[in-house]
């Protein structure tokens, strides 16, 4: 049990009514799960609102309600005798109730936000990877997992950041471990979802921001600002004896010009030397890059000096996620040998440009990309990897931004060989039409349907296609739904695994001695 009355003077804005000291049990938004003593925090959502289950909530066993605005049935029935917190935002006083629940445990640790469009968990993966090998016990939260001191957590289905309640729960598992730093990845869903809200960030990072989920944004400037309340967060965090609030930016991406102006104790900017202006360089630089099928060597320039660094990724996109690391490290003051020794040590990432080896004579490979600056990154990837063809199977998720479908498809048309339009939670949207709209940009590229592309709506069955189309030395790749272990078709989500449909599609070809491993 917990008293209210703590719990209400963490909200930064909270009109009480009818008020009195009482405890309560838990806090919880839905409704069937109430149980007596309970606090119920009344959240719109996309579909359903909240509000509307106040009267169950009450049923139910709930002392207290956090709302929005004051319904007809509070106003009518239960004002008189239920307290009732009005906030301007519940999802934003859910984050602050949790985080004061929990006692603050964001407060207790130091915490490094990763946001951006392409690359966020390979960055947090590398940042963590660096603070290990410095010797510290380091936690994170990214779209495959939560990781507490070594102990690995899925964290979900299509949700990139878990809500709230999740999230402070696994801050304070994390104290209680005795983590000192924790890496969040930070989507713009999450933070305009205020997900991520309270969790008292230090650094703030951007890999890149390029055109994606303008469906829930609206606009690419929506999308942007979302983008920068993380950078916004590092001012209205709470203070920490001796840690700088520091911002981390990407000089060679568009999102530096309205990034860097938004204050910070410390700015770093990273880039690559070829892409800077010379009047703009940026703070920490690569200036020799290798890229072998074997992974990267880069030689980077940094404010100590130079930084010699290896890394088993592949594909020289990744080249400017570990610079972001590099000056992650850099700014939290970790030793050259220790940056060194963390990037060498980050492997494969599951569905990050992961390969499937069943001892066939050509390469197997699934990747999260699904969006277009992704797709071409990824594309561009398995070009390096083969003198062969590269046929690539992706589709484009339901109820999602449409704008990118046919981008998409121009991509895949102009850098593979071949590409098999399919199915991706097309949701409640009509399988065939989103296809459609991907195809519209493979003829755009110059492709005819049944000879460059084809189009089949069944994944396993473009998988197994493009299996059967490979010949020695080339590369298929799946993209977008990488480390996901669901598809969603209508309303229901059902298991799926990329991985698994390789491989089944691998075995029926003859080749059953399967392993995965990173290119």
């Amino acid at each position: 049990m917990r008293a209210l009355d703590p719990l209400v003077d963490a909200l930064p804005a909270a009109t009480r009514h009818a008020w009195r000291p009482l405890e309560i049990a838990r806090i919880t938004t839905d409704s069937r799960r109430v149980q007596p003593g309970d606090l119920f925090v009344a959240v719109p959502g996309v579909n359903v609102d909240g509000h509307r289950f106040i009267p169950a909530a009450l049923a139910a066993g709930a002392v207290a309600c956090v709302v929005e605005r004051l319904t007809p049935e509070l106003n009518g029935e239960y004002t008189v005798c239920v307290p009732t917190v009005c906030v301007p935002d519940a999802r934003e006083a859910l984050a602050y109730l949790m985080a004061a629940w929990h006692g603050y445990p964001g407060r207790k640790l130091r915490v490094i936000g990763v946001t951006g469009t392409d690359g966020k968990t390979t960055t947090v993966r590398l940042i963590a990877g660096i603070l290990s090998a410095a010797g510290h016990v380091v936690g994170t939260i990214d779209s495959v997992s939560a990781t507490i001191a070594g102990r690995e957590t899925p964290t979900g289905f299509h949700t990139t950041t878990p809500d709230a309640p999740e999230v402070q729960a696994y801050l304070a598992e994390m104290v209680e471990a005795g983590v000192e730093y924790v890496v969040i990845e930070s989507t713009s869903h999450g933070l305009a979802q205020h997900r991520v809200t309270a969790v008292e960030y230090d650094v703030a990072v951007v890999t890149n921001i390029t055109h994606e989920h303008l469906d829930f944004h609206g606009s690419l400037e929506a999308y942007q600002q979302a983008k920068a309340m993380l950078f916004h967060a590092l001012r209205t965090s709470a203070r920490k004896d001796g840690v700088d609030k520091v911002a981390v930016l990407n000089r060679d991406d568009s999102s530096y010009a309205y990034l860097s102006p938004i204050p910070a104790e410390r700015q770093l900017s990273y880039g690559l030397d070829e892409a800077a202006d010379l009047d703009k360089s940026a703070d920490l630089y690569a200036y020799n890059v290798d890229v072998s099928p074997s992974g990267l060597h880069i030689e980077i320039v940094t404010p100590q000096g130079p930084l010699q660094v290896s890394s088993p990724l592949v594909g020289r996109y990744n080249v400017s996620n570990i610079l972001a690391a590099v000056s992650v490290a850099y700014s939290q003051g970790i030793a050259p040998e220790a940056i060194a020794a963390g990037i060498a040590q980050v492997r494969g990432i599951v569905g990050r440009m992961e390969r499937i080896d069943c001892g066939q004579p050509f390469t197997a490979i699934v990747d999260f990309a699904h969006t277009p600056n992704a797709m071409e990154n990824a594309l561009q990837c398995a070009r390096d990897l083969t003198q062969g063809q590269v046929v690539v199977v992706f589709g484009c998720a339901g109820l999602r931004d449409v704008a990118k479908r046919a981008w998409m498809g121009e991509v895949a048309g102009r850098l593979a060989d071949r590409v098999i339009i399919t199915a991706e939670d097309p949701r409640t949207e009509p399988l065939d039409a989103i296809m459609d709209q991907i195809a519209e940009g493979c003829q755009k590229a110059g492709r005819r349907q049944g000879e460059g592309y084809w189009k089949i709506g069944d994944r396993n069955e473009a998988i197994s296609t493009a299996l059967r189309m490979a010949q020695p030395g080339d590369v298929v790749i799946a993209t977008g739904k990488g480390h996901e272990r669901s598809m969603c078709f209508g309303e229901t989500e059902y298991p799926w695994s990329d991985q698994d449909a390789v491989r089944e599609g691998l075995a029926h070809l003859g080749y059953d001695a399967c392993s995965a491993a990173s290119p």
